[in-house]
């Protein structure tokens, strides 16, 4: 274990070229002995979520293997070689000019949405994108799940074994090559491109799931509807989306919304009993919608609506892929 607990600089280069690494692996050493700042992990967490998607990491998988081993720096770059490769050039050098403060190349924004998607967006906060991504990766993907879970899609007896890497419906698993050619979905980035109206996002490297149907013994763990951000109003701007990997009938698990309520939040919480949790409320009652798609589509929705899945009552299992881009200055 590695006595070294100060806080380096975010310019100081490690020897993958990239800034700010230093810094990120000794704050998370100095929190998991409770000796960090928490208004410094508050303010520069955007820019560690950005310098994870530099080098293709996942968020928890990250912070879980650096809280479970406190590995000394050398040991933690050795680790991410093995876990995801070389950084590509061209995002070290972009991540690093964020920190130099040299202004980003502006591009043109595309114009992927038109103007009947722009005005159903506005008016319900989602959008599902039809044929993101080939049918044939998404076939190749559900493959990759299965032998990761070590389950057969034709037998379902095997779905409901256990599994170190499954967290109820999530299955922590972020790296592989199709899973990334998903994440890099021309049609997915422009339209976020489009939404966010600038072109400096940076993908995440996210988890899939897996929703089989419920059984006597096995029911939907959750998540049901929720919002992931912090509801002081007014809520900012910002983004989500999930990859279909199967059809999904709306019986399937599917993903649920709630339509519109970006639009009527504010007036929502302001009539709830002071002292109410509106987490707790029935969001269902608010007119909950199950998103029924094809494999290959893709619901991106604002952050502000609740969302969740839903039960699997189908005999069929629903797979998804999480996928989300983000600007380096989202402020929360």
């Amino acid at each position: 274990m590695t006595t070294d607990f100060t806080l380096s600089p975010s310019i100081q280069t490690s020897s993958l070229g990239l800034m700010h690494l230093k810094r990120f692996w000794s704050k998370v050493m100095l929190k998991r002995t409770n000796q960090l700042n928490e208004g410094i992990w508050e303010q520069e967490w955007q820019l560690d979520k950005t310098l994870l998607s530099v080098l293709g990491l996942g968020l928890e998988q990250t912070l879980t293997y650096v809280f479970q081993y406190a590995p000394a720096f050398e040991e933690f770059e050795k680790w991410i070689l093995a876990t995801s490769g070389i950084p590509p050039l061209e995002q070290v050098h972009q991540f690093n000019s964020l920190l130099n403060n040299i202004p980003a190349i502006n591009q043109s924004i595309p114009t992927v949405l038109s103007n009947e998607e722009i005005a159903f967006w506005e008016e319900n906060g989602y959008l599902v994108l039809k044929n993101a991504v080939p049918e044939a990766d998404c076939e190749a993907t559900v493959d990759v799940i299965c032998d990761f879970l070590n389950i057969k899609l034709n037998d379902a007896n095997t779905w409901y074994g256990p599994h170190t890497s499954r967290q109820g419906i999530m299955v922590q698993l972020f790296q592989h090559p199709l899973l990334q050619k998903n994440r890099q979905s021309a049609f997915i980035r422009m339209a976020y491109e489009q939404l966010w109206q600038r072109s400096d996002l940076w993908v995440s490297t996210d988890r899939v799931g897996f929703n089989p149907p419920e059984t006597d013994t096995w029911k939907f763990p959750g998540p049901d509807l929720h919002w992931d951000c912090n509801l002081d109003q007014p809520i900012p701007f910002n983004l989500q989306g999930i990859l279909y990997l199967v059809d999904t009938a709306p019986d399937q698990g599917a993903f649920t919304l709630v339509p519109g309520f970006h639009n009527r939040i504010t007036e929502w919480l302001l009539s709830l009993p002071e002292g109410t949790n509106p987490r707790t409320e029935n969001l269902h009652a608010l007119g909950s919608l199950p998103i029924a798609a094809n494999a290959g589509d893709f619901i991106i929705w604002h952050q502000a609506l609740p969302h969740g899945s839903r039960p699997n009552t189908s005999l069929k299992p629903r797979f998804v892929q999480y996928i989300n881009y983000q600007p380096a200055d989202l402020k929360y």
